[in-house]
């Protein structure tokens, strides 16, 4: 199947893509891609080195006639967000992504594709395999687990790069180019709740929200998409006088839109339980028809023993809690049109055994923002008698319109194209901000090809615009400023 990959244009990226998503790449569980990346430089002669954290750093010198420009550095993150459809058997430890082309559309079967960031990974592999691209002196970046908390970037000591240019490889079209980006912090509520047995003579019903889009929760919080979270809570509030919750899973990242949420109820009174759960369903199905035209809501009998449930009061905290805690947008940029500034993803929530679990990422071009949304979020979980914290604080990215290296770009890519790029800022986490930290003259820069549905199984990455990227990465390689 991969082999059909393989066959396309350019035949260099799409050959080193395929060999990595061989590879199992799950955030924090990297250290088989690691090892792939360190035989990649060293059998290439190259000299290779992984830092104290995990990153891989290889050098390569600059081609015949480039030594006097400056040193680039090209960068990209070796993870990828694993998610896959619920009726997928697929084991990310263990296996390879398996790919097909649909039209112009690469895809994977039933998973995420690992275009973001592989596409990037695999355009800097075939640059430094390559004995025919002109370039200058090379520091070929390769961060670890950039999807759940940046801590390769973070972890990267100053010092170690000695490139003048950055070159972050990790957008998602192909007619913008990146200048800013917005930082983020994971909010974290624990709670518990009684337990009560199981109500006499009630029946055991399993709820799920299915067959949402998802989505990246930064660059997809816009389109107002179906949170899995947002919506069960919304039927459980409905159907609160006639069932206890027993357990309750929705969401699986912090960086993704939840698609998918599953709860275990027993229903008290089944009329009046299916009384409200048709009309609270009719609703969202109608507020959600464009949107989400796949959405399902259901409520089937189970014959499963739940063990214990909820108390009243302590359903009746959580369903408000849930209520009350923000979901999507929060601020739309003043300065750059249709930019959202902050938001929220409550992501994950878990409900068993007397413990719950909420997990949102909050996201913001503008700290105070971000600040300020992060302890509305927290005033209401322990309102709600949790306990609630902050971790994996990560800065966001300035603008610099001043840049040299956006000069570059913006020239360059209106004369292969026909037509200015839009340059932006996006509602994403991008390393150069932290980056950026450690080596503040560095000047930075962010493109990449067009790829849709990121974090989601529906990720697809677009072959005319990686060829059309490609040739633009070529392009800029040779333009690079003298020293």
């Amino acid at each position: 199947m991969n082999e059909e990959i393989r066959s396309l244009e350019p035949k260099a990226l799409w050959n080193n893509f395929a060999d990595l998503n061989a590879v199992p790449r799950p955030s924090k569980k990297e250290e088989r891609v690691i090892a792939f990346m360190k035989d990649f430089g060293k059998n290439l002669g190259l000299e290779t080195i992984e830092d104290e954290v995990g990153n891989v750093i290889i050098r390569k010198p600059a081609t015949k006639g480039m030594e006097d420009r400056k040193m680039v550095v090209l960068q990209s993150h070796l993870d990828m967000v694993h998610q896959k459809n619920n009726d997928t058997n697929f084991d990310f430890d263990k296996q390879g992504i398996e790919m097909y082309v649909d039209g112009d559309w690469v895809r994977a079967k039933g998973t995420t594709l690992g275009a973001d960031n592989g596409i990037g990974v695999a355009t800097i592999m075939a640059i430094l395999e390559s004995d025919s691209i002109e370039h200058p002196a090379l520091e070929a970046l390769f961060t670890i687990d950039e999807e759940t908390g940046m801590t390769g970037a973070k972890g990267l000591q100053g010092g170690l790069l000695k490139g003048d240019i950055l070159l972050n490889l990790d957008t998602e079209e192909d007619d913008e180019i990146g200048v800013g980006c917005a930082g983020g912090v994971d909010v974290t509520a624990i709670g518990c709740y009684s337990e009560n047995e199981v109500p006499e003579d009630s029946v055991n019903y399993t709820i799920k929200v299915t067959g949402l889009n998802g989505g990246h929760s930064g660059m997809d919080i816009i389109k107002g998409l179906g949170n899995a979270n947002k919506l069960m809570n919304r039927v459980l509030f409905a159907t609160k006088d006639f069932m206890r919750i027993a357990k309750l899973e929705g969401g699986s990242l912090r960086n993704a839109i939840p698609r998918e949420s599953v709860a275990q109820v027993s229903v008290i009174s089944e009329e009046k339980f299916h009384s409200e759960l048709e009309k609270i369903k009719k609703d969202i199905l109608a507020e959600f028809k464009s949107l989400e035209p796949n959405l399902s809501i259901t409520a089937e009998k189970s014959e499963k023993e739940f063990g214990k449930v909820m108390s009243e009061e302590g359903q009746t905290e959580f369903l408000n809690v849930i209520n009350a805690a923000h979901n999507g947008v929060y601020r739309m940029s003043p300065d750059i049109e249709d930019l959202v500034e902050t938001s929220n993803n409550i992501a994950k929530v878990s409900v068993s055994n007397g413990n719950i679990k909420i997990e949102c990422l909050t996201r913001s071009s503008v700290e105070s923002s971000k600040t300020d949304l992060a302890n509305a979020l927290i005033s209401v979980f322990e309102l709600g008698g949790y306990k609630a914290g902050l971790d994996g604080d990560y800065p966001g990215w300035a603008p610099n319109m001043d840049s040299p290296i956006l000069k570059v770009l913006d020239s360059l890519y209106q004369k292969m194209n026909g037509e200015k790029a839009n340059v932006a800022a996006c509602h994403a986490g991008l390393e150069c901000g932290i980056l950026g930290q450690n080596y503040p003259e560095m000047d930075m820069i962010s493109f990449g090809p067009t790829i849709k549905g990121a974090h989601s199984p529906d990720e697809r990455a677009s072959i005319s615009s990686t060829q059309k990227y490609w040739e633009f990465v070529l392009e800029i390689l040779k333009n690079i400023p003298r020293k």
